[in-house]
């Protein structure tokens, strides 16, 4: 059979997907990096480094501070949903569209520039 592997219904999982009150974010964290930055995309899943390590929810923590800062947002809106023990996370993050949580977590590929060919 032509189906992706891992089974299921055959569709990819996103990085982001919208929800009634603003996005939904899949993360992959790694603690203990030397700078808190966003990788970029590994798999399904946003990759983002934090400095703090995975000890007493630190980690956590520190992924939150970071994108409320990222996204422009309060602390308050952004929440670890699962994987709270885990590298692999959920984050909802309300008040944003999905296009606003793209840009400014710098996941939208730039804008193609004006064909400039001679044509017929």
């Amino acid at each position: 059979m032509d189906r992706p592997a891992g089974g299921g219904t055959g569709a990819a999982l996103s990085p982001l997907g919208a929800t009634p009150d603003g996005v939904r974010l899949r993360i992959r964290v790694q603690p203990r990096a030397s700078v808190t930055e966003i990788v970029g995309l590994h798999g399904s899943e946003i990759r983002i480094r934090v400095a703090a390590p995975p000890v007493n929810g630190a980690a956590n923590e520190a992924l939150v501070r970071f994108l409320a800062e990222r996204l422009d947002v309060g602390r308050s809106a952004v929440t670890v949903t699962s994987g709270s023990g885990a590298r692999s996370k959920t984050v909802l993050v309300s008040g944003l569209t999905l296009d606003q949580a793209a840009r400014r977590l710098g996941l939208t590929p730039p804008s193609p520039e004006p064909a400039r060919g001679h044509g017929p």
